[in-house]
């Protein structure tokens, strides 16, 4: 008995190592969701009312998600998008800088952690190919606010998938 107590205390810790050595980073990408178009002029338009219902759907969407961190890049939109997810997480909107995508300090930031990154057309595909270190994916169209980009990176393995969730 002692014996097979032993082998369990063995088996136990090694688990323990190899999940600790084994760590997970995921990432959660999402564009903004519908914004005003009322105004081409207005480089900084806010989302209409139904990027404002597409906005609380992804805090819908996350609900059972354990973010660690939310980013935005600085425009109204992003940070519409963002926040009523980092509401129900009680968490702040962190600013990241869309023409600096996956710098090494970001890198070491989020390694390890659950996080959300809002962006735009252009700059969400970009920041998920930054990451796997490819050219899988293309610019958005312009109406296309319903894909979640997955990245998930386990030792540096990293994989990736596509949704579409529609409101």
């Amino acid at each position: 008995m002692k014996k097979l107590l032993f082998l369990l205390i063995i088996v136990l810790s090694t688990l323990k190592t190899q999940a600790q050595e084994n760590e997970i980073t995921t990432y959660y990408f999402i564009r903004h969701a519908e914004k005003e178009r009322t105004d081409e002029t207005n480089k900084n338009p806010n989302l209409n009312e139904k990027g404002t219902l597409r906005a609380e759907h992804w805090s819908t969407i996350f609900e059972n998600v354990a973010f660690d961190a939310i980013y935005s890049t600085e425009y109204n939109r992003t940070i519409q998008t963002a926040t009523p997810v980092a509401l129900s997480k009680n968490l702040e909107v962190q600013f990241y800088d869309p023409n600096e995508l996956f710098s090494e300090e970001f890198k070491i930031d989020t390694k390890g952690k659950t996080i959300l990154i809002v962006g735009h057309s252009n700059t969400t595909p970009q920041f998920v190919n930054a990451i796997l270190e490819s050219d899988n994916y293309h610019e958005m169209e312009d109406t296309n606010n319903s894909n979640l980009y997955i990245v998930t990176i386990i030792n540096n393995i990293k994989t990736d998938i596509l949704l579409k969730i529609e409101l």
